[in-house]
Formats: structure tokens, sequence, C-alpha cells
């Protein structure tokens, strides 16, 4: 009788502790409304669908529980289709993608015009920005885990602020010690 209530135990908590934990995501206007209640730095995912290194990151690095905690607590996470279609709104400017073609959906598109604002041109990029929607600092290309903490840790403590040179960035980088698991 004990063994079997100690596998109906395991089938009904096995499926509750595999769920995983996801970022919460919002749009860059949501984020800016949120920024004016709770002041928090935005960190933004500038993907595209076609986009393998993109995939790579939502599925190892923005799944991560550590990652995902993190993330949740001390920044507003945007999720942004560089080559999408959507109209946003952002520092009383509209942005769009007037070249946009929708055969191409999955596909290489026409950039946004919010790449181009940022100055966007490979992907992924993450975006950092301050708590007033004013960039910091684009990083390009795949982040593990590790590697994204750096950078989360980095701009959360506002310890880019010191830095006067290349040089302080990376002995920054190499007294770093990463706490998130891989």
């Amino acid at each position: 009788m004990k063994n079997i209530l100690y596998i109906i135990t395991l089938v009904f908590l096995i499926p509750v502790s595999s769920i995983a934990q996801e970022i919460n995501w919002v749009t860059l206007e949501e984020a800016v409304k949120l920024q004016k209640k709770h002041p928090k730095k935005i960190m933004m995912d500038a993907y595209t669908n076609w986009c393998g290194p993109c995939k790579m990151l939502d599925k190892n690095t923005f799944k991560n529980k550590d990652v995902v905690a993190y993330v949740n607590k001390h920044y507003y996470a945007v999720k942004f289709n560089a080559e999408g279609n959507e109209t946003i709104n952002f520092k009383d400017r509209t942005f769009k993608n007037p070249g946009y073609d929708p055969a191409k959906e999955n596909r290489r598109n026409s950039p946004h015009e919010m790449s181009r604002y940022f100055g966007i041109r490979s992907y992924p990029t993450i975006l950092f920005l301050d708590e007033k929607g004013d960039l910091l600092a684009p990083i390009i290309g795949y982040r593990t885990p590790q590697q994204l903490e750096l950078y989360l840790k980095l701009f959360k403590n506002d310890d880019h602020v010191n830095f006067k040179t290349q040089n302080d960035f990376s002995a920054y980088a190499d007294d770093f010690k990463p706490e998130f698991s891989n």
C-alpha cells in the first residue's frame, strides 16, 4: 500500500516540478510604463525568426532558472523582433517597418526602424537600457547563462559607470565570479 501511495505521489509531483520558470516578457511600451511606477533597467532581446543563435539563446539561456529569477527580479524584459512588423511608440516617436514583406516572415526581412534607431546589425543583440530608457550598451551574439550573468550584474549594479577604458572592463570581467548554473 505504501508503494502505491508513493508512486501516486510521484506521478503528481513530477509534472509540477518539471514546469520551467519563464522570463516575464513585456513590450517596450509596457516596460517604459512600468519604469514610471517602479524604476528598473530594461533588458531587450533583439532577435529574428530565422536566427539560429537567437533560438539557442531562448532555449539555453533564457530558460535557465538563475537567469529567469535574476531578470524577473531586477529587469523589465522585452522581446523585440528586429525584422518584424510591429508598431512601437518609444521616446515620442513611432517606429515601424515600412519595408516588411509578409512573404519573408521566417526569412531575412527588412530591418525594423527600431533596429536602426539602436544600431542593431547582427542577431541576437541584447540591449540594456537604463531607468530612463536610454541605451547603456548592446551585447552582440549568443551568450551562455554565465556569460550573460556578467552583464546582468554589471548594469544592475551600475558598475559600468566606473569604467574609463576597455582595460577597466577587462579587469572587471577577469575578476568576475559567475554564480549562475550553466
